[in-house]
């Protein structure tokens, strides 16, 4: 199935609806094997690639209805793995959000709170972990003497494997390692709520690149 997250926090089986003439920007992330993203009236194919997210930009012209499919063989039910694309006026799309779920935000910051993240990623930097206060999109120094940027990939590599990129001051073997105990869902939601916690990058400050069209 195609599963669909908004960041208002809203949730669609095979079904995604977008405004017209504004520029939309899916994150692809699979939790089995290599599936394709694949809407043919759009001319719009993309992978989705288990253990990595894949951006991309598209801007629905008309309103209507199209289909999703799967352009990869993924399995014996690859064939069933189809939805719609629902294509809207803006007003009926801002209407459409307004459900009143949580967000996406506040569904990653339960999610910080369930695991026990708050406890060691604190404000002060005073925990045991480094504090997550405005340092995604910014370069992280490591206790190897690289430098990284705080980018989709590094957020949830150091989730999953926590000692694969320690930070200068900072003792491996401190957090536990997540991998298989969190699912690509949770991931997402965290990183959502990573993000937020970063004021935007000032300018001429070093960016993770992104794929645009």
């Amino acid at each position: 199935m195609w599963k669909i997250q908004y960041p208002g926090g809203q949730r669609e089986i095979n079904e995604l609806h977008v405004p017209v003439g504004r520029p939309v920007e899916l994150t692809l992330a699979s939790e089995d094997v290599i599936h394709s993203f694949y809407i043919p009236a759009f001319r719009l194919k993309h992978d989705a690639v288990p253990g990595s997210y894949q951006t991309f930009w598209f801007e629905a012209t008309t309103p209507g209805r199209y289909r999703i499919y799967c352009a990869e063989y993924c399995g014996t039910d690859h064939s069933q793995m189809k939805g719609w694309v629902t294509v809207m006026e803006p007003a009926a799309y801002q209407s459409w959000l307004s459900n009143g779920n949580r967000s996406a935000v506040e569904q990653g910051q339960a999610l910080f709170t369930q695991f026990g993240c708050v406890t060691c990623h604190v404000e002060n930097a005073q925990g045991r972990c480094p504090s997550l206060r405005n340092v995604y999109g910014r370069p992280v120094q490591l206790e190897d003497g690289r430098t990284v940027t705080a980018d989709d990939a590094y957020v949830r590599e150091s989730i999953l494997h926590p000692n694969a990129k320690i930070v200068k001051g900072y003792k491996p073997d401190v957090m536990p390692v997540f991998d298989g105990q969190v699912s690509e869902e949770d991931l997402v939601q965290l990183l959502v709520y990573v993000k937020s916690l970063s004021a935007p990058s000032p300018p001429g400050a070093p960016t993770s690149q992104r794929n645009t069209p």
